[in-house]
């Protein structure tokens, strides 16, 4: 007989929770959060991050995967699935999740980490009209639509009319964060710091350029990137070749206390990329204090007030990045950013406020399928 006091189940869908990624994070916040006061978090591993498989070994997991996820469903009597994909090549595998999961029944939550606005997904080519239909189609299955900013909710509110989409950004665990000290500016270089993957659409050659550009005002700066990644050789010979060599430092890829470490010496951080989600990383470094340089892309633009918590700049502008560098070497506007950045993080994009939306979100799905169950 059921027990009438158990929690519901929701299946969190995602990669390896010990994976370099994103999305793992996001799947740890969630698991350690207060939502699992009120329902029943079970993780269920997609995706390749944090696998060691062969070719055959993949092919197996996509194919079998969707089985997987519906006998886990049926297994655990799952209420719901939350599924956390993106408009690029996950998209086609999580599609066959999320079929998988409305044939079983379950209520879908399929939250969007970055990819492509739905508008740009698919092409613009001659069959375009019948590829949005699809999209359309595909993305009216889930009983809501999440997103990570203000730019994703206008553009797929605006592409699927009459769906529920909802902006719930990430958040983190403040507290390891508030008690790092920030070290006090002396009359040494001002410290910059980049964690993350070494690749160029990370806008890490600009990066270099800013700092010759710096060094040629005499700005003493010197710049610590933590990471690894496919163009990491090809950015120390850049480094070598423009002469700042000896004002910049790689060091392997730094996790829990190391990074803690790291970024209790940081006074600013730059993430000058491409294009972004909304990047853990920018929000563990401003809680900590460290003052961050980053572009005007993904949900970059909804964490940071330009000029009062951190400084945007324009993609692919190394002249942009040196003037923000510029201006975070005047000690007093730095202590002031400092602390203003801190203040955002724990006002707007703590875990608990992410646990209080996603609970907010799940209670309304549940009202919604106990007014129109699921066929």
């Amino acid at each position: 007989m059921e027990d009438p006091k158990a929690k519901p189940v929701a299946l969190i869908l995602g990669p390896s929770l010990a994976a370099v990624s994103g999305v793992s994070t996001h799947l740890n916040v969630l698991l350690a959060s207060r939502l699992a006061e009120g329902y029943s978090l079970v993780h269920h591993q997609v995706g390749s991050e944090g696998r060691r498989e062969s070719l055959p070994g993949r092919i197996a997991r996509l194919l079998f995967g969707p089985i997987t996820l519906g006998a886990a469903i049926l297994r655990r009597d799952a209420a719901l699935v939350h599924l956390n994909s993106s408009l690029n090549a996950a998209y086609w595998r999580d599609l066959a999740h999320l079929a998988a999961a409305k044939l079983c029944g379950a209520r879908v939550v399929f939250q969007v980490h970055g990819g492509a606005l739905p508008q740009n997904f698919l092409g613009n080519g001659p069959m375009q009209p019948f590829l949005h239909g699809f999209l359309r189609m595909t993305l009216r299955l889930p009983d809501a639509v999440v997103v990570l900013a203000q730019s994703e909710l206008a553009a797929y509110r605006a592409f699927l009319p009459g769906q529920a989409v909802t902006l719930i950004p990430n958040g983190i665990d403040c507290a390891p964060y508030a008690g790092l000290g920030k070290a006090q500016r002396d009359e040494g270089p001002l410290r910059l710091l980049y964690v993350g993957r070494l690749a160029r659409e990370k806008g890490l050659f600009e990066t270099l350029e800013a700092l010759r550009l710096v060094r040629a005002q005499d700005i003493e700066a010197t710049l610590l990137i933590a990471g690894a990644g496919p163009d990491e050789a090809r950015l120390k010979a850049h480094a070598h070749d423009i002469g700042v060599e000896r004002d910049v430092r790689f060091v392997p890829p730094a996790f829990g206390e190391e990074k803690l470490r790291l970024l209790a010496r940081a006074d600013a951080f730059l993430l000058p990329s491409y294009a972004e989600g909304l990047p853990y990383a920018l929000l563990e470094a401003m809680a900590a204090g460290a003052v961050p340089v980053a572009t005007r892309v993904g949900a970059i633009p909804d964490v940071i007030t330009d000029g009062a918590d951190g400084l945007l700049v324009q993609r692919r502008d190394p002249a942009a990045i040196a003037r923000a560098i510029a201006r975070l070497a005047d000690p007093a506007r730095l202590a002031r950013m400092s602390a203003a950045a801190r203040r955002r993080i724990a006002t707007a994009f703590s875990a608990e406020q992410v646990a209080e939306r996603f609970g907010a979100l799940y209670k309304w799905i549940s009202a919604k399928c106990a007014e129109s169950p699921a066929g």
